[in-house]
């Protein structure tokens, strides 16, 4: 009897990447079309050509699809990247750089349309919110890491609420605008703004 072949680890990951990618843009074309609440997880998971087993396997809730638009891969991206910037500027500095590289997870149609439907229900609204508060926890993790002197570290916890705060304003105004111009251009203006408040 023959055994099974093993499917290599980097192509077993390409495999569940494409599965992904594939679920969270038809669940988004489906809220589009349908409406969030009157789009099922069955209507999904038979659109994408998947079992509900499946649809499981990659994301909890019609709720993880949205905020897969909204984040993309930048909470597992903020901190390497993060961590390859120089300790020999300030961590405000050092932030505005991260956020600038990253940027284009952001700035896509997708992320503009699970905006405008997170925002349109309260409960959504609150996770959304609560994503915030932990890409702060993982920039403040990334700063104590940078400059481990722990003497830094309340200092340091301000910086990172400061920049993500700043992120945060930045993206507000690109998604009032429906996105006119680049992210990079709302991040650069929003932090010249706070900047420029320091100064005074």
């Amino acid at each position: 009897m023959k055994s099974k072949e093993k499917i290599p680890g980097d192509l077993r990951e390409r495999k569940r990447r494409l599965t992904f990618e594939l679920i969270t843009q038809t669940a988004l074309r489906l809220f589009k079309e349908n409406g969030y609440e009157e789009t099922t997880l069955d209507a999904i998971a038979a659109e994408s050509g998947i079992s509900r087993r499946t649809f499981f396997h990659h994301l909890k809730s019609k709720e993880d699809v949205l905020l897969a638009h909204e984040s993309g891969e930048f909470p597992h991206a903020l901190r390497p990247t993060f961590l390859a910037q120089s300790p020999d500027q300030s961590p405000l500095e050092a932030a505005r750089k991260t956020f600038l590289t990253l940027a284009p997870l952001y700035d896509t149609d997708e992320s503009l349309i699970a905006d405008q439907i997170l925002r349109s229900i309260d409960a959504l609204r609150l996770r959304k919110d609560a994503l915030f508060v932990q890409l702060e926890e993982v920039l403040a993790e990334a700063m104590y890491e940078l400059w481990p002197d722990p003497v830094r570290r309340p200092a340091l916890r301000l910086d990172a609420m400061m920049a993500m705060g700043t992120l945060r304003f930045a993206k507000e105004n690109w998604r009032q605008e429906d996105g006119a111009r680049p992210l990079t251009f709302y991040i650069d203006e929003a932090f010249d703004l706070l900047e420029a408040r320091s100064t005074r």
